[in-house]
């Protein structure tokens, strides 16, 4: 499947010490023609931290993907039926971020946007990059499974021994997640050993 015109939703969720890693699968997506909509929370916004200068980073993704980030609900309102997605990326997809989503909370303009594209009838994907994966919030990604239009890039245990309830996505396998998901698949396997 070609990615030429598709419109993604690109959701950045505030897991400081990975967002960086999710600039190479932005351009990735990029340079296959899609067309994309980055959607970020209020603290990617307005938070630096000791992986990242805010200021540096969303000019990094302006660069890439010839948009100001989204950063308001006002504009992410517009994913509705002015401005439908094709598809919602979410990555890093948080714990705070997947809890919401479980439990219909859209109280910023990254969950707005994605409760759009679910109202629209469209495909969700999630990148997940949380320590409680597999503590607090299995429950809440165990609800998401089982939700129509939500798909997962294939994840694991990032450090079963120092952090065992810690999972994160594997980015180099998100294209090819995105483009199953598009098609209404889940990319298998969808937990996998890292």
């Amino acid at each position: 499947m070609t990615l030429a015109d598709k419109k993604i939703g690109f959701g950045i969720a505030a897991s400081f010490c990975t967002v960086l890693d999710i600039l190479k699968p932005l351009e990735e997506l990029k340079k296959q023609g899609a067309d994309i909509y980055p959607v970020v929370t209020e603290n990617v916004l307005e938070t630096s931290s000791r992986f990242h200068d805010k200021d540096d980073f969303l000019q990094k993704v302006k660069e890439i993907t010839g948009r100001e980030a989204i950063s308001t609900i006002t504009e992410a309102e517009t994913f509705g039926p002015d401005n439908p997605m094709d598809i919602m990326v979410i990555a890093p997809a948080t714990g705070n971020t997947i809890a919401k989503l479980a439990n219909g909370i859209s109280d910023g303009p990254l969950l707005l946007a994605t409760k759009a594209t679910i109202r629209n009838g469209k495909p969700v994907l999630l990148a997940l990059f949380t320590n409680d994966a597999l503590g607090m919030n299995y429950v809440n990604i165990a609800k998401l499974y089982n939700t129509k239009n939500f798909y997962f890039v294939p994840y694991g245990q990032d450090n079963p021994i120092k952090k065992p309830a810690s999972m994160t996505a594997d980015l180099s396998k998100l294209q090819d997640a995105l483009t199953n998901a598009l098609e209404g698949k889940q990319i298998q396997p969808a937990i996998i050993a890292r």
